[in-house]
């Protein structure tokens, strides 16, 4: 295995793992603007009324989500499974 395949392979999981985490970090950013918003507007700046929301939305997500981000990682570790005998040299 020369030093290309090395990162080609670890690039391909880089890629995989930003794919992959990209909806919940939008979630995030999303559920954070518009409860950063919320706070302004009734000015309450209890931590809590800034967390709870947060986790719920992405709980929410996660759960929305999931059969999507296990299709995308089978499918990277399939195809890394087929192309296993490049990497075995």
């Amino acid at each position: 295995m020369n030093a290309q395949s090395v990162v080609d392979l670890i690039a391909g999981m880089l890629w995989s793992c930003f794919w992959i985490c990209l909806p919940l970090l939008a979630v995030g950013i999303v559920a954070g603007i518009i409860i950063s918003l919320l706070q302004i507007v009734t000015s309450i700046q209890d931590p809590s009324f800034s967390a709870v929301p947060r986790l719920l939305a992405f709980f929410g997500a996660i759960l929305l989500m999931l059969p999507w981000m296990i299709l995308r990682l089978t499918t990277y570790t399939c195809h890394l499974f087929s192309d296993f005998a490049k990497y075995a040299r």
